[in-house]
């Protein structure tokens, strides 16, 4: 069914982003569990979420300073990990660059992997939605998950070690990123980035302080860009 008001634009957000409340309760009650256990307290795991909202640069962070990283490789690793925020951010543009700056400023602290993921797909679908429905449902596909992540992050940091390790909540973190990134792949270009960016990382296991997962980003981005160079050139050369 098409949009045709920002209230339901809003409620096709709630509905579309819903599934993934599902992985986002063990997800977040996991880093406020493995938070404390490292030592943090209470308000500190809280406001690590409040302040990052960003769940595998959080990880990313955790790990490190559990290996005790300098304090420098911590932020640029995680920075590194977050810099797709920055991609999602100019592809969101086009389409919601024109809202007001109130409106924008809150939907960049709010723009999370989720949210992304089902704004583009929304958009792509009604490219005739206005700016206010386009933000509407941008804060509907919000509205389930990031209030979830504040909560079971204090949740899981009140719980700490009282959580028995049979539950195995780690399965949240693949699960979600396994979720998240298979309805991008749309071209070979995406999957030749995700190969090699996985190949590399396996190869890189052993680099300190998981400086690995930075070079294979790296590696996974230049190749899917080289990957779509050829394909234009390629497409070209048929077309002449």
């Amino acid at each position: 069914m098409a949009i045709t008001t920002t209230k339901s634009a809003y409620r096709k957000g709630l509905v579309d982003a819903a599934p993934f409340i599902l992985v986002i309760i063990p997800f977040s009650s996991l880093f406020g569990i493995l938070a404390t256990e490292a030592g943090l307290s209470v308000f500190e795991t809280l406001a690590f979420s409040v302040v990052v909202i960003a769940g595998a640069a959080q990880f990313t962070a955790l790990q490190l300073m559990q290996e005790h990283a300098p304090t420098a490789i911590v932020l640029a690793s995680a920075l590194a990990v977050n810099l797709r925020m920055a991609m999602y951010s100019a592809s969101l543009t086009p389409y919601i660059g024109a809202a007001p700056l109130w409106q924008r400023a809150l939907a960049a602290y709010l723009t999370v992997d989720q949210s992304y993921v089902c704004s583009m797909a929304q958009y792509e679908k009604e490219p005739d939605m206005t700016i206010p429905q386009r933000m509407s449902y941008f804060f509907g596909c919000v509205t389930p998950i990031v209030p979830l992540w504040y909560l079971f992050t204090l949740l899981g940091a009140l719980l700490g070690a009282q959580i028995p390790e049979s539950w195995a909540l780690d399965f949240a973190l693949p699960i979600t990123f396994l979720a998240m990134i298979a309805p991008m792949f749309r071209t070979p270009a995406h999957v030749v980035a995700a190969v090699v960016a996985s190949v590399a990382a396996l190869v890189t296991a052993g680099v300190p302080y998981s400086l690995g997962l930075i070079l294979a980003g790296l590696a996974g981005m230049i190749a899917g860009a080289q990957t779509e160079v050829w394909l234009e050139s390629r497409e070209k050369g048929q077309a002449g």
